[in-house]
């Protein structure tokens, strides 16, 4: 690379039939003109030459130099440094001629070649295609040695996360003509290199398995192919890093420090180890705790958030927690700007951490413009009548974060954000609320297999969001050798523009039991209504007419006595109390409901039955979440009438107790035929834990117990059914797939002993 600067350089390019005695002379005069101690001459014309991809005006740009100001060596320089680090030329030289008085200054330029191709060799683990992806530079970008090689890391990064450690890339440029140019990526990906195992140093209070868990890397395992564990990333041995030391802080090791992984290869290159230092430090407790600042709450209100207490051990996460706690009352009142400072002063010989929990109150503020974005098919006032906060209401942290929570329960959008911007000077807080669309046209197919049905397909058509005004059409159909559903509904959840949902629904069944055929045909009608924040109610009128027919000459006198067609016309009234945090994958919060029937509003079949449900979630550690759900059914016929035999319960598959089929958790008839009970009882417990996280795969274990009865029959534990088992739970871009095995703890005559079921559409 060749930058001419020297005056002597320039004038041996001056042009003319000059001797060289002439040209010393001209030298001699023109030289203190040019550098003279006080100015330069004048730049009187700049000339840009050789750039062909870059605009002149770019360049021009980018000038300190410019046309009338005096000549200054050193500001040509900084052009020079400035315009390569551009990344665009090659070479860069200046030329000075005399001109007009002054200089001319000419910018000469070779610009780096383009490149027309990229290409890979050496790669067999994975297809260029997927290099590609993970790759910034293209076709017909500058052949910039910064961004080739910013590229290459790419690449090393991208093998390293799937552990190729020992990867080598090298990137090569091969000259095709003056102006263009191919890189090719060598690869050298060596194997793939797993963690063998990883050792603590120096840790005392707190055992190695216990920093292990806190530890995102891990050991390679049995099942390290699902979850993709056993792999060494430098970002996430960083991260851990920082999980160690929030571990030792949180247990009160205030001056813990921890090394830099140690890490060892071993003579296979295919397996390292990991060796993490620590100093741990004295462990140190609360001494005393108080608060300045407040004048909006009285300090014994604050006390009452804070579950740190003097004499326990020092808890930096606790600490945190607590003084989220606090804000929550001052932001759910208003002040969205305060603040609390921890000030810590430690007494180093009594092991004593003193807190001081400084409070910056500020003032009052109110919701200024509530502005909707990104809802390309959904109606802004849909996604407006779900917010807690309206303009002009005093802010409050606690509204915003239901907000969120309705939006999202929507199911419209892949994401929610709600984004606060204070305007200090004006008290408000305009919110931005920004959703991303989503498919909410759905087609969910389930099916399963029993010994009585076979296989069975269930499917469903839904459009949740239709025309974007919230409506909700479902057509669903279930599909067996024995069974046939169709049924149609739309739901409107703001009927007229009211805080009022009405549904009206279609259907038509077939259903062929082991000792009769049951054919129905219905509609239903109803409305339902949010009674405050988190609980509604519902009422619900139906109509049927059912036909029982085909009955066998053996069967049970409960059964020939409802063959013939019959009308039920019921009312349903229901209640809910629903706190969940998400709908389809709730991890905290609980839903209780009553839903009750009562038939006899004219009609041959009059019958009264009503089911308690209640499930609660618990979040739990690695963001894990533990459920428990309860049920309880009653029913019974009334005037003289007897229950029918479509209305009684029937327990046992994927929706109540896995690993049975349906009916089988209950009476039967004299032949072992399964005839449902008119009471029913249902214990499910599960622990759901993430898999893959990133594509929101869950697994699940569970244990089912649980039964339907006669009232008659004096029922009792005995007869209580137990399962156990687990599965998989999928948030798919189809919407929720569970695929639960379950298996069958005493089986009686005639069961399976476990029983596989998948579904599509809705989770347990």
């Amino acid at each position: 690379m060749t930058k001419t600067f020297s005056l002597a350089n320039q004038f041996r390019r001056l042009r003319g039939k000059y001797c060289e005695s002439v040209i010393l002379l001209l030298f001699i005069v023109l030289v203190p003109l040019y550098v003279s101690a006080e100015t330069g001459p004048l730049v009187n014309l700049i000339e840009i030459q050789g750039n062909r991809k870059i605009s002149s005006e770019t360049i021009y740009s980018k000038l300190k130099s410019k046309v009338g100001d005096p000549f200054s060596e050193s500001i040509v320089r900084e052009d020079i440094k400035k315009l390569y680090s551009v990344g665009y030329f090659d070479d860069i030289s200046v030329d000075i001629e005399a001109f007009e008085g002054g200089v001319k200054l000419i910018f000469l330029f070779k610009e780096k070649p383009t490149i027309t191709s990229i290409d890979f060799q050496g790669n067999k683990e994975f297809e260029a295609k997927d290099l590609r992806e993970k790759i910034t530079i293209t076709s017909g970008a500058v052949a910039s040695l910064p961004l080739i090689t910013d590229n290459a890391q790419k690449i090393v990064s991208f093998y390293q996360s799937e552990g190729y450690w020992l990867v080598r890339v090298l990137p090569i440029i091969r000259e095709i003509s003056k102006d263009a140019a191919a890189l090719t990526f060598q690869i050298n990906e060596g194997p793939k290199v797993v963690i063998k195992d990883i050792k603590m140093e120096g840790n005392k209070a707190v055992s190695q398995k216990e920093i292990k868990k806190a530890m995102e890397t891990k050991e390679r395992w049995l099942f390290s192919f699902i979850t993709g564990s056993g792999i060494y990333q430098k970002e996430q041995i960083a991260a851990d890093l920082e999980r160690i030391k929030e571990l030792y802080l949180n247990k009160g090791f205030i001056y813990v420090a921890v090394s830099e992984p140690e890490i060892t290869l071993e003579s296979d290159r295919e397996k390292l180890s990991i060796k993490i230092s620590i100093s741990e430090g004295d462990q140190y407790k609360i001494g005393n705790l108080s608060i300045q600042g407040n004048t909006v709450f009285p300090s014994s209100e604050l006390f009452q958030k804070l579950k740190i207490a003097s004499g326990q051990i020092f808890n930096r996460s606790a600490l945190r927690m607590d003084i989220d706690s606090m804000l929550d009352l001052y932001m759910e009142k208003g002040y969205a700007r305060a603040d609390i400072n921890p000030l810590i002063d430690i007494n180093a010989q009594e092991k004593l951490a003193h807190l001081t929990l400084s409070v910056t109150e500020g003032e009052i503020f109110r919701i200024g413009k509530i502005e909707i974005s990104g809802n390309t098919k959904t109606r802004d006032k849909v996604i407006r009548r779900e917010m807690r906060l309206d303009e002009g209401d005093i802010f409050n942290k606690k509204l915003l974060k239901r907000s969120f929570q309705r939006i999202n329960n929507l199911n419209y959008f892949e994401t929610v954000d709600i984004s606060p911007s204070p305007r200090a000077k004006e008290k408000l807080i305009d919110l931005d609320v920004n959703v991303k669309e989503k498919l909410t046209g759905m087609l969910s197919i389930g099916g399963g297999y029993s010994s009585v049905d076979k296989f069975m397909v269930m499917g469903e058509v839904t459009q949740a969001n239709l025309f974007g005004k919230g409506l909700h059409l479902k057509f669903r159909a279930d599909l067996s050798s024995r069974k046939t559903n169709y049924n149609i509904s739309l739901r409107d959840p703001w009927f007229m523009d009211k805080p009022i949902s009405a549904s009206v629904s279609f259907y038509n069944d077939s259903y062929k039991y082991p000792e009769y055929d049951k054919k129905a045909i219905g509609e239903s009608i109803g409305f339902s209504k949010e009674l405050s924040e988190y609980i509604g109610a519902s009422i619900t009128y139906d109509i049927e007419k059912a036909e029982i027919t085909n009955v066998s000459k053996n069967a049970a006198d409960i059964i020939t006595e409802q063959e013939g067609e019959r009308v039920t016309s019921s009312i349903s009234p229901s209640v809910w109390h629903d706190t969940r945090d998400n709908y389809l994958d709730p991890s905290t919060g609980y839903r209780h409901a009553l839903y009750t029937t009562v038939a006899g509003l004219g009609g041959d079949n009059y019958f009264a039955k009503g089911v308690v449900d209640s499930v609660w979630y618990f979040p739990a550690r690695w963001d894990t979440t533990f459920s428990l759900r309860g049920r309880l059914g009653y029913a019974t016929g009334f005037a003289g009438k007897t229950l029918p035999l479509y209305e009684r319960f029937y327990v046992g598959g994927i929706n109540t107790v896995r690993g049975l089929d349906v009916g089988e958790a209950g009476p039967r008839d004299e032949k072992g035929k399964e005839i449902g009970g008119n009471l029913e009882a249902i214990f499910n417990a599960e622990y759901i834990f993430p898999i893959v996280k990133d594509v929101r795969l869950k697994g699940v274990t569970f244990f089912d117990y649980g039964s339907s009865f006669d009232e008659d029959a004096n029922p009792s534990l005995s007869d209580m059914r137990k399962t156990a088992g687990f599965g998989f739970r999928w948030m798919s871009p189809l919407g929720p797939i569970r695929l639960e095995w379950g298996f069958n703890i005493k089986p009686r005559p005639g069961e399976s002993t476990s029983k596989l079921e998948f579904s599509i559409g809705g989770f347990f």
